[in-house]
């Protein structure tokens, strides 16, 4: 299976920017959708955004107008691009990807996550 590789989070201030980025790897031939979930301290895991391969995104209604999702398909990478951050931002983001595989079948891959801590 392929594997996603989260990287960029960390800790920021309230109103502060960070860029995660998201790589994927193993016998992909070509990927569908990309997305970002967080999954916020004792919540369970929700939707960002989603980024279609042509281009296409879809944002929570939470984060739209403050985060940016794009990628490169060539290099299968994934970014979310967060400004104005706030402390309610703060959580584990993951990044997941509809992969069709050189051999198999199509699924969906998940990252194992990056932390993002907004401080008041």
């Amino acid at each position: 299976q392929a594997q996603l590789v989260e990287s960029g989070g960390g800790l920021v201030q309230a109103g502060g920017s960070l860029r995660v980025s998201c790589a994927a790897s193993g016998g992909i031939f070509s990927i569908n959708a990309m997305g970002w979930y967080r999954r916020p301290p004792g919540k369970q895991r929700e939707l960002v955004a989603t980024i279609e391969r042509n281009g296409t995104t879809n944002y929570a209604d939470s984060v739209k107008g403050r985060f940016t999702i794009s990628r490169d398909n060539a290099k299968n990478t994934v970014y979310l691009q967060m400004d104005s951050l706030k402390p309610e931002d703060t959580a584990v983001y993951y990044c997941n990807a509809a992969v069709v595989p050189w051999r198999g079948f199509p699924h969906a891959s998940w990252g194992r996550g990056t932390q993002v801590t907004v401080s008041p």
